[in-house]
């Protein structure tokens, strides 16, 4: 799909800072392909469901996001382009503040926030050339290149992962508590795991990391970073 066909950047730029970041954690948890719920929304921007009901009515009323009772919520056409927009600009800035500039993961977003809304489409295109036109950002999410192809995320969770099962840590959402945490448990991009145990009533999820095929050391992985872990087959 390329998102230049029917949105242009001042389209973009009349959004809210609130809206786009719906739209941005709709379609960083799967919202393009598939319904995700009230839950994941406001645990991925750590506000009330409540305050996520009602935006949600805005959307639907704009036309960017579709809203079916009891099966959950996904961007519509035009929420998807102007989602990949965003998601583009905030992640090639993601990618040059760690790589050029030396930030730690979890320092990154706000900047990148602040960055993305004063970006012209010939910045964008220039910084992308300078850092070689980089797939993935920094904490593993896609990045949709200048027609707006990409390959799709993953979109398994590591809450969902079968106990026994072996994976490989693919990528996170993009929020500083998350990144904050992970980095002090030290799970990182590329870890092959195995899930040992999820814990009842929102309890932990217990994982061992394996290194070259044998078992090395387990730790505990909080419910709320188990939803927002994504991982593939390992």
């Amino acid at each position: 799909m390329s998102y230049k066909s029917s949105i242009n950047n001042n389209e973009v730029n009349g959004l809210t800072p609130m809206k786009e970041d719906y739209l941005k954690i709709i379609f960083e948890l799967g919202g393009k392909s598939k319904k995700v719920s009230n839950k994941q929304i406001a645990m991925g921007l750590n506000i009330a469901a409540g305050s996520v009901t009602e935006m949600i009515t805005k959307l639907v009323e704009e036309g960017l996001v579709e809203h079916t009772p009891y099966a959950g919520i996904s961007l519509t056409d035009e929420g998807i382009q102007i989602a990949e927009i965003m998601v583009r600009k905030h992640r090639i800035w993601e990618t040059f503040l760690v790589k050029k500039l030396s930030y730690k993961l979890s320092e990154v977003d706000d900047d990148a926030e602040v960055l993305e809304h004063v970006t012209s489409e010939h910045l964008l295109d220039s910084l992308d050339a300078f850092l070689g036109h980089p797939t993935h950002c920094p904490h593993g999410g896609v990045i949709p290149d200048k027609e707006g192809n990409y390959q799709e995320d993953s979109h398994t969770l590591l809450a969902d992962v079968k106990e026994g099962s072996i994976v490989v840590v693919d990528r996170f959402i993009d929020n500083r508590e998350l990144l904050n945490y992970l980095d002090e448990i030290d799970l990182d991009i590329g870890d092959k795991i195995q899930v040992i145990h999820h814990a009842p009533f929102e309890g932990p999820t217990t994982v061992k990391l394996i290194d070259n095929e044998s078992t090395t050391d387990e730790r505990q992985i909080s419910y709320k970073a188990a939803h927002y872990v994504f991982v593939q087959e390992g």
